[in-house]
């Protein structure tokens, strides 16, 4: 079927390949082309593909139960629940399909928590520039990016955008009807910036006297990706509320946001629900995922060749500063802020048979299998630098 005739919203524009096997950090197209997968379904395919663990999982769960509804109990959901909090800043858990429902409980919580205080104009959820929560209606307000509510209708009430590092604009514009300060501690798609851990630090500091909750959106940097489990544990902080998805079912639909007994004190019975999160299928899985990630020795081996690619990629600044402005990132969602359009790049390193992503600000985005091996960062770095190099000698000639 050619583009003209497909029946899909055409709010995507993906290139030609179609894929249709994966092992590892390979994929492989219709055609038997194989690629070298750096982008992982955007940081969502933790343990690769077709990963043995997760699959046995999944296929052992469909020959039982597939879904009930939380209208009963399932069990997997508590033993995942009770992982979570054992590993984690945490108390309660509720368990979604995907991070923006994951942001939208979050966000729930966080008023509802005021409300339960006595103290219901506590509405405000003060974001960041260049951040990124979601496609539903109150994630793109919490976001801050314009372009994501152009057309929209007319904004939220109730959401407040700060330049991201203003310390003196986040100081500003929190008062006496701010709910919650929303942040990833790793931005993805606002240009993979990482918050320096002394700022995560004053943040809570912040909130403890403003009586304020912190909202941390682990989307895309939680479940490992970073060396640690989630991303704000470097800080030696925690958060009130968090939300994660995309690596926590290594490539099965699934997420959750986890809070505090304190924090979620006004999400009782009746308040919030879901038909199909936390469904046996998932919490399979996720369970299955869980376990993998938590390994101390597989954290370690995340760090060890996240070091590799960090090196990797500051050797590519070095070799190309007339290309590459900055190195961004930590662990393995890592980013190279260019001086060119990196869709360019990205599709000159697709005709290489390698797969990357791209981010705002001008930024190659990776965000490989957390399995990738040494030798596989050392190819996908081969790539990237000999299609810099390429551009370099284009522009010359």
């Amino acid at each position: 079927m050619s583009v003209a005739e497909s029946h899909i919203l055409p709010v995507y524009g993906p290139p030609e390949q179609n894929f249709v096997r994966g092992e590892g950090c390979w994929i492989w197209d219709d055609k038997g082309d194989k690629y070298l997968d750096c982008i992982a379904g955007i940081a969502v395919n933790a343990l690769g593909h077709a990963s043995p663990i997760l699959v046995k999982a999944l296929t052992e769960q469909a020959g039982k139960l597939w879904h009930t509804s939380n209208m009963f109990k399932i069990a997997g959901q508590e033993e995942l629940a009770a992982k979570y909090t054992r590993d984690s800043f945490a108390d309660v858990v509720f368990f979604t399909n995907s991070g923006t429902e994951a942001i939208e409980g979050a966000l729930k919580t966080a008023r509802k928590y005021h409300t339960a205080n006595g103290n219901p104009e506590r509405i405000d959820i003060i974001g960041f520039q260049g951040s990124f929560h979601g496609r539903s209606y109150a994630a793109i307000n919490a976001s801050g990016n314009p372009s994501y509510l152009d057309g929209f209708g007319p904004r939220l009430p109730g959401f407040i955008q700060v330049p991201f590092g203003d310390h003196d604009a986040l100081k500003a514009a929190i008062g006496p009807t701010t709910a919650a300060v929303i942040l990833e501690p790793v931005q993805g798609e606002g240009g993979v910036r990482a918050v320096p851990e002394q700022c995560l630090q004053g943040l809570r500091k912040l909130a403890d006297e403003q009586g304020f909750l912190i909202i941390f959106d682990e989307v895309q940097s939680g479940a490992g990706r970073t060396g640690k489990m989630w991303a704000h544990q470097w800080s030696g902080i925690a958060p009130d509320i968090m939300a994660v998805a995309k690596g926590v079912g290594g490539g099965f639909p699934m997420g959750a946001f986890l809070a505090t007994k304190e924090a979620a004190k006004g999400m009782v019975k009746g308040v919030h629900g879901t038909t199909f999160g936390g469904n046996p299928l998932a919490m399979a899985v996720g369970n299955a995922c869980y376990d993998e990630l938590s390994k101390p020795e597989f954290l370690e081996r995340v760090n060890k060749v996240a070091n590799q690619l960090g090196q990797a990629l500051e050797g590519l600044k070095d070799r190309h500063p007339n290309l590459v402005v900055d190195v961004r990132g930590k662990g393995l969602l890592r980013g190279l802020k260019l001086k060119l359009d990196p869709k360019l790049i990205q599709e000159k390193l697709r005709d290489r048979k390698v797969l990357v992503g791209v981010a705002g600000d001008n930024v190659l985005r990776l965000a490989p299998p957390l399995v990738i091996s040494e030798s596989e960062i050392s190819q996908a770095i081969d790539a990237i630098d000999a299609v810099l190099a390429a551009q370099m000698a284009e522009a010359g000639a």
